[in-house]
């Protein structure tokens, strides 16, 4: 996995992983697949879970845990996101192969998983792809979009994800969680976010036949090789069985939320020459998919919803000391944008 690191901590290990650990747990789980001593440093970029790259000299893998001190619990869930990447490995979405799951959090202090270190690069801001040139950066933006609908395409069941999720009354659920997961994290004046969660839970919608949904689809949440081809999906903490729409309107926030603001929140690669629209995105999807998606209004205002959860959540953590790396300073910024622009959504339903 390509991307800028933060330096170890001082002791060698990296913050909210004990290396020592680790390694028991390692030499019983997976034995051999690491031999010497390790070394590990976290991968900067992310702001939700923790992901460390470890080493012992000749291989390295990547580990997966919940932020310190996290308040989203729902959302930080590392035995179903190792288990949805380990039902994917057979079908045509790309996922790193995984090697080994921790339920215990007396390990290192929470539940973690193991798994393959991917070749690729997640392209989070346009400064990246402005490079690659307007050519380049249209064939990754699309194969985002292609890499969503061949998620969609797989049949729940024919992976043994039957039971993954309850998508009878996902919607309702998704209003209602993020909901509580705001009212988990409130810390300030959030002016519209409850008149934007009111419209939502007395607009929602029939759904269509559920599928594998992600949950947090982007294109910094994909690494694509050298050859513009995508390697891997990661970041599967929210994934579930629902409404496949919710994926496209959440894709389709992250490629507008950089034109709401001029900070970057999480993502400024949709200013990228070259990169996909959102009409050109819905289109695309739908040609691919099948699916109708003239009426989106409802699931573009709950994405906005979400995201501005999801980021007044980050907030709340970076101003309780509990978050680790840099980037965090601007987060706060982005939620009042991201609500005016679910409730324009939702009023046009």
């Amino acid at each position: 996995m390509t991307d800028a690191r933060d330096a170890p901590a001082p002791d060698g290990d990296p913050p909210g992983l004990p290396l020592d650990r680790l390694r028991g747990f390692l030499d019983d789980a997976a034995p051999g697949l690491l031999d010497g001593p390790l070394a590990g440093r976290v991968v900067a970029g992310g702001k939700s879970n923790l992901t460390y790259e470890v080493g012992d000299g000749t291989r390295t893998v990547i580990v997966r845990r919940p932020p310190l001190g996290h308040v989203l619990a729902t959302a930080h869930d590392m035995v179903r996101e190792h288990r949805v990447i380990t039902a994917l490995r057979d079908t045509a979405v790309p996922v790193p192969t995984t090697y080994a799951v921790c339920e215990d959090p007396d390990v290192i202090g929470a539940p973690f998983y193991v798994m393959e270190r991917v070749a690729g690069t997640p392209f989070r801001f346009e400064a990246q792809l402005q490079p690659l040139g307007a050519r380049r950066v249209r064939a990754i933006s699309e194969r985002m979009v292609d890499t969503l609908v061949a998620l969609h395409a797989v049949d729940p069941a024919s992976v043994g994800l039957a039971d993954f999720g309850r998508p009878e009354g996902f919607l309702e659920r998704q209003v209602r969680r993020w909901k509580q997961q705001l009212d988990a994290s409130r810390s300030r004046d959030l002016p519209g976010i409850d008149e934007l969660h009111e419209r939502l839970a007395a607009s929602v919608p029939a759904q269509g036949d559920p599928t594998i949904v992600h949950g947090d689809f982007r294109l910094d949440n994909l690494l694509v090789t050298t050859d513009d081809e995508v390697s891997a999906v990661l970041d599967w903490e929210m994934a579930t069985i629902g409404d496949p729409l919710t994926d496209v309107a959440l894709l389709e926030a992250y490629q507008r939320l950089p034109l709401l603001m001029d900070t970057v929140a999480v993502s400024d690669v949709s200013r990228a020459p070259g990169f996909i629209s959102g009409p050109e995105l819905r289109q695309r999807y739908a040609a691919a998919s099948g699916r109708d998606l003239g009426h989106l209004s409802f699931h573009l205002g709950l994405a906005y919803f979400k995201l501005a959860v999801i980021l007044e959540g980050i907030h709340y953590r970076h101003t309780q000391g509990q978050t680790v790396g840099t980037g965090f300073a601007g987060i706060g910024e982005a939620t009042v944008p991201l609500v005016t622009a679910g409730l324009a959504a939702v009023k046009e339903s």
